[in-house]
């Protein structure tokens, strides 16, 4: 967006007619104001790029013209007319979000200036407009969030309510039901869009180096800090923290973040100086934190600064009615991420797969989904492809991979012999190495740089185990 339309108000007709002169020429569209009531009335009927004040004019200032468009148009440039006395004012002027001032007398080179600036700057403001809104289309609750049942609604009402203000939040839920995209839900749909957005998992980190993760360290502050780092207060400045498995974090560094939320700023470890911070802060854990707090494992105080909107999220066994909509969501998904050939599931699957408990929930029912899209021959799923949901009781059954190979090796160990036993690590290995390499280089046509992709694996690693274990390559199709 180009400067097109401004609006000059001064109550000096002198500086009036100049300025409408020499910015008509130029092909600007100029609206003139005597005094601050009638600018107020043309910025109740218009839309301005951008707005030149007098600080000084009857009825309204320039200041509180300024206030007052700053919330109606936030988007309209605001450049301040100040005399050389008036300099106080011109600064509370830019402290209040005014684009620019120029002081009287000026000559129009100085106009020319802050047009031509100004100019790029509404640019830069229309892209970051049009960034927001691709980023609010993709991450909108409904395209990141899947489901429609009852407890989900509950879920998306809150979240309505408190994205767009600054509260902090504590998202509860056992593992895998997508705790980390509620808080990217949370930062997209808030003023903070376009302003980083960045997770970390206390559980996950040496708690030795958990305190330079969050605040970053000076050079020298210990053995091994050759140079200055920022942590992740400094780097999502601006923007969203997402602190998972809050639980684990140490007491000590508990008290650091309480420090942070009270006082808005931080110290890097083993520097003296306090630096400023705006971060948002959304928390979450599996575990009970009230539990914790009984037993002075959490503390009180940082449990009720985190706690101030809580959002718990159900277990999958509790929404079965969404399991349709994420089998369908994660199906698409697998063709997009490795190309499988699946389009959906045959009712009899749909009903399987509803009928679990899945006690990893949605994050669980997504590797399932996406193995079982993988490794399928035809293009529906069925109850065939999900062997271990056949095969159990259709509440408890653990249908991870894991829990279908320690149920094969016991069945396999069991029926051998104990004097059959030796070098059994690496029989086991290559028995399961051949078929899944096979599988996959099957579903890729026998293309190797896939199969090594998927796989996760060295293209010549995976040369080497075809030779080695015999595997014949069928590039038919």
């Amino acid at each position: 967006m180009a400067i097109e339309r401004i609006l000059i108000a001064d109550d000096e007709e002198s500086i009036r007619w100049v300025l409408s002169k020499a910015l008509s020429k130029k092909g600007f569209k100029v609206d003139l104001a005597g005094d601050g009531n009638e600018a107020l009335e043309f910025f109740r009927k218009n839309t301005y790029d951008l707005a030149i004040l007098d600080i000084k004019m009857p009825g309204i200032s320039g200041l509180d013209l300024l206030t007052r468009f700053q919330e109606q148009t936030p988007h309209t440039l605001i450049v301040i007319m100040t005399a050389e006395s008036s300099m106080k004012n011109a600064v509370e002027a830019m402290k209040r979000g005014a684009y620019d001032y120029i002081t009287k007398p000026f000559d129009l080179d100085a106009i020319d200036a802050i047009l031509v600036k100004a100019g790029k700057a509404a640019e830069i403001s229309t892209e970051v407009s049009r960034l927001k809104d691709e980023l609010k289309d993709q991450y909108h609750l409904e395209r990141t969030l899947i489901g429609q049942s009852k407890p989900m609604q509950e879920v998306y009402k809150v979240l309505g309510k408190v994205a767009p203000s600054d509260v902090t939040i504590l998202i509860t839920g056992e593992s895998g039901t997508g705790k980390e995209l509620v808080a990217r839900a949370v930062h997209f749909n808030s003023p903070r869009l376009g302003k980083p957005f960045l997770a970390l998992n206390c559980a996950a980190i040496p708690r030795e180096l958990l305190e330079s993760e969050l605040f970053g360290f000076e050079k020298g502050a210990f053995t091994g800090a050759t140079e200055r780092k920022t942590g992740k207060f400094e780097q999502a400045n601006g923007g969203t923290l997402f602190l998972d498995e809050i639980g684990d974090m140490p007491l000590d560094l508990q008290a650091k973040l309480l420090r942070v939320l009270q006082e808005k700023e931080i110290t890097r470890t083993g520097g003296s100086t306090t630096i400023p911070v705006d971060v948002r802060i959304v928390a979450a854990t599996n575990q009970n934190l009230k539990d914790k707090v009984r037993n002075r494992e959490f503390r009180e105080d940082l449990f009720y600064r985190l706690n101030v909107v809580p959002i718990a999220l159900p277990p999958l066994r509790e929404r079965r009615d969404d399991i349709p909509l994420l089998v369908d969501y994660f199906i698409q998904s697998a063709r997009e991420k490795v190309g499988t050939t699946a389009l959906g599931c045959t009712a009899e699957a749909h009903r399987l797969l509803a009928s679990f408990n899945w006690p990893g929930n949605v994050r669980e029912l997504e590797n399932t989904i996406q193995r079982a899209a993988l490794l399928a021959p035809n293009p529906l799923l069925t109850p065939d492809d999900f062997p271990v949901l056949s095969e159990g009781d259709g509440e408890t059954a653990d249908c991870s991979l894991e829990a279908l190979i320690t149920n094969k090796l016991r069945n396999a160990i069991g029926k051998m012999e104990v004097q059959e036993l030796n070098n059994l690590y690496e029989m086991v290995l290559h028995q399961m190495e051949r078929p899944l390499i096979r599988i996959v280089l099957e579903k890729t046509r026998g293309n190797q740089v896939r199969t090594a992709e998927i796989l996760g694996i060295n293209r010549n690693t995976l040369r080497k185990k075809i030779q080695t274990l015999g595997i014949e390559i069928n590039k038919e199709g």
